[in-house]
């Protein structure tokens, strides 16, 4: 089981994970129709 440590860095590590595929869509998205959903840090779609 993990310890509580452990498991908020693995959620600032998944919410830094998302923010960077969000800044990488952000800078295409003007080559590309904006069709995929951009996930929120808590997994949900905006």
């Amino acid at each position: 089981m993990a310890a509580a440590a452990d498991l908020d860095e693995i959620e600032e590590v998944n919410a830094n994970y998302i923010l960077m595929a969000n800044l990488q869509q952000a800078s295409s998205s003007d080559t590309q129709t904006d069709s995929t959903p951009i996930y929120d840090t808590d997994g949900s779609a905006e």
